[in-house]
């Protein structure tokens, strides 16, 4: 009777707990199988055979992390063609067969031969076959089966990070969130709590606080201040198993710094300050700083100092360092000992940038009290004016007195002065200064159409203290007197033609004065008066100081008279009126039908016409020789 044997695979757990650990978890690793009985039938005699098929198995559990000191027992292979003579040999192959898993070629025992992890692999495929060791013929056919290796709590929690950095602002509401923190846990969260991760705070109550499952740090107490404490470091832990007791825990490090806001005014450190100043200092003079302290940072300590109040508002100035954040005390205008000895000022502080959510903390500004003093100075004298002007007229005589500088000391000691000329100024000495009352007179005649103006500087000193001194531009303008008679304006060469008709323009003269009246110059002209009617000339006054000479008569003869003199009187507008007398000398000459002038020499009516130079000259020279 041929007869089929069946192979049968058994897994023998030695630790059956590790099964009962799932009581949630159906078993699915159920095996299979179909039967086909075949058997003798009493009617037809003939022989029944059952053919069965072997075990397929889907899926076995095994403990990670065995620590016994044997090798953990996973099954064994056995197959009802075993009579135990050793004729059959069992044969594992798949994941892990011959290192991971060992089998009994002989009993079929499998066992793991190392501790296994689960974090490294979680389950193992195997397969399983048994084979006459004489022929080497396969007496079952090849099993699968599955071995899932079942999780322990053999992982902590870690965190993404071993140190988280965060920061919020100051004064930030309780339950502000700051920043959240994240741990996993490699254990298998399909089983058990393994995994389940609580979040708790080991280290910054009770100023933080974490939610213990999403691990969101948040703020648990009101108004913290940055100026009170800047940074905190807060220490959380996650814990798995839910967060019970024998759960495995891990911790990392959250340091959490507060920034800052605009929550605090500025103050001085005292309400009143003390400068002095010299009365000499000149605008933009720093005197001295002062600083109200902000304890924010950044722009929220940024200060703009200003003077609200005070009696020197106008007299100083004061400026903001935007480095050092001070407020520098400055002149702004010339000060003066003897016109006020102290200034009051009221100096006012405020934050640039005031932050609106605190503003009902009260005003975001702070005031002080300025004081300074001006120190006298040994100041030089001080004249009247910046500048004199002194006119003079150019006929006063030597010793009048033309002017007056007046200095006195601005000192309260009011020392006597003494006055001098700088004779760098005057190095004519024309001028001099009595020295006890500053008055200026001539020392020399003076002539304006020479010098008109005359700068001097004039030198005021202290009698008891003749170091610091002062000077002053005196500007002396000469004024004029009319003591110029006017005259013609240059040197005429006047001639008229033998054929000249009575009444032609033969001459237009003009005059100069080298005074300067003051509605300018206006010029007269006539002939002497021996010479009112003259025969041959007569003269046209313009009326716009020119004149012209006409002729009198018909035709000039150069035989009779080659030269005419003719007196011209010339007269000013001016007081005392003055007066010259040119006198005009007017030849007699050839001329052309257009009143061309051709010659003016006598002599050349001696001569024949015609002649050539050289002629000419030839007749000179027997002329001279016979003479």
């Amino acid at each position: 009777m041929r007869t089929y044997s069946f192979l049968t695979v058994l897994l023998w757990s030695c630790m059956f707990h590790a099964i009962h650990m799932m009581p949630s978890q159906k078993r699915t690793n159920k095996h299979s199988r179909s039967e086909r009985i075949t058997g003798l039938s009493e009617n037809g005699g003939k022989t029944l055979h059952r053919t069965k098929r072997g075990w397929m198995w889907n899926q076995f559990f095994l403990l990670e992390e065995y620590t016994g000191p044997d090798t953990q027992y996973v099954g064994k292979l056995h197959t009802d063609q075993d009579k135990g003579d050793g004729n059959l040999k069992y044969i594992l192959t798949g994941d892990g067969a011959g290192s991971l898993f060992i089998i009994d070629e002989n009993t079929g025992d499998i066992h793991a031969a190392k501790k296994l992890d689960r974090e490294e692999k979680s389950l193992y495929v195997l397969r399983a076959k048994a084979i006459d060791r004489k022929t080497g013929r396969q007496v079952e056919p090849e099993s699968e089966f599955i071995i899932k290796i079942h999780d322990i709590n053999d992982n902590e929690p870690k965190f993404t990070k071993d140190m988280y950095i965060a920061s919020i602002p100051e004064m930030s509401g309780v339950g502000t969130s700051v920043i959240q923190v994240t741990a996993t846990d490699a254990d298998d969260a399909n089983y058990g709590n393994s995994a389940k991760v609580v979040y708790s705070i080991l280290q910054g109550q009770p100023y933080f606080s974490v939610d213990p499952e999403t691990g969101i740090i948040k703020t648990a107490l009101p108004d913290m201040s940055r100026e009170n404490r800047e940074q905190y470091q807060v220490v959380i832990q996650a814990k798995d198993m839910g967060g019970q007791m024998g759960g495995l825990s891990g911790t990392t490090t959250v340091n959490i710094t507060l920034t800052d806001v605009n929550d605090n005014p500025p103050r001085f450190p005292q309400s009143t300050y003390q400068f002095s100043s010299p009365e000499s200092a000149p605008p933009g003079t720093p005197l001295g700083r002062i600083k109200a302290n902000d304890p924010d940072v950044g722009e929220n300590a940024e200060i703009e100092y200003s003077i609200s109040n005070g009696d020197g508002s106008d007299m100083f100035d004061i400026i903001t360092d935007k480095d050092t954040q001070e407020g520098i005390i400055t002149v702004k205008k010339h000060l003066d000992f003897e016109n006020k000895m102290l200034y009051t000022l009221r100096v006012e502080a405020t934050n640039t940038h005031p932050d609106p959510r605190f503003l009902q903390l009260g005003p975001f500004k702070d005031t002080a009290l300025v004081k300074i003093s001006v120190e006298d100075i040994d100041e030089p004298p001080v004249f009247s004016r910046p500048w004199y002007l002194i006119e003079v007229d150019e006929d006063a005589k030597e010793g009048n007195i033309i002017g007056q500088v007046i200095a006195q000391d601005p000192d309260i000691t009011k020392n006597a002065i003494k006055y001098s000329v700088d004779r760098h100024t005057d190095l004519d000495r024309i001028f001099n200064i009595y020295s006890g009352n500053g008055s200026l007179f001539i020392s020399k005649s003076l002539d304006r159409e020479e010098t008109p103006w005359h700068n001097i500087t004039v030198i005021a000193t202290e009698i008891t203290n003749p170091g610091p001194n002062s000077q002053i531009p005196v500007f002396i303008r000469i004024l004029d007197i009319n003591d110029h008679a006017p005259e013609f304006a240059q040197y005429y060469e006047t001639f008229v033609c033998e054929n000249a008709k009575a009444g032609q323009l033969i001459q237009t003269v003009s005059a100069v004065d080298k005074d300067e009246p003051p509605q300018g110059h206006k010029f007269f002209f006539e002939l002497v008066p021996e010479f009112a009617v003259h025969p041959n000339f007569s003269i046209v006054d313009n009326k716009d100081n020119t004149a012209g000479i006409m002729t009198r008569r018909n035709g000039y003869s150069r035989s009779k008279m080659s030269t005419y003199l003719l007196p011209i009187i010339i007269f000013d507008n001016d007081y005392p009126i003055q007066s010259s007398t040119g006198t005009l000398t007017i030849r007699v000459c050839a001329c052309d039908s257009w009143g061309n002038m051709q010659s003016c020499n006598a002599e050349a009516l001696l001569l024949p016409a015609g002649l050539s130079t050289g002629a000419l000259v030839a007749i000179l020279l027997c002329i001279i020789i016979l003479l």
